[in-house]
């Protein structure tokens, strides 16, 4: 399950980054963070920029609502998200349910 937490108005999330993919998606969890694949070179805040703008698009949100705390150099992140509840970005970010027998 997805680390998320409420704090101040908005979520903290946790966010590991796999950069120079095939294409940007959405790759599971990995011990309580988001996998993140993105096409981005991890040079000069490529890949950060690129993981804002993606999940901005996912969430819904203006990238201005993202900001990065922890780990700007690392693959491993915490991003904080302003504006939004911890069941709305897990309703965004976690795949649906499989249904039985499908």
């Amino acid at each position: 399950m997805l680390d998320i937490r409420e704090a101040d108005g908005g979520v903290t999330l946790r966010v590991r980054v796999q950069p120079r993919a095939a294409r940007d998606e959405l790759a599971g969890e990995r011990a309580g963070a988001l996998v993140v694949r993105l096409t981005a070179a991890p040079v000069e805040g490529e890949a950060n920029a690129a993981l804002v703008r993606f999940l901005a698009r996912r969430l819904g949100r203006p990238a201005s609502a993202f900001r990065l705390v922890r780990g700007a150099a690392a693959r491993d992140k915490v991003l904080r998200v302003v504006g939004v509840s911890a069941a709305a970005v897990r309703a965004s970010l976690e795949p649906p349910a499989r249904e039985v027998g499908a």
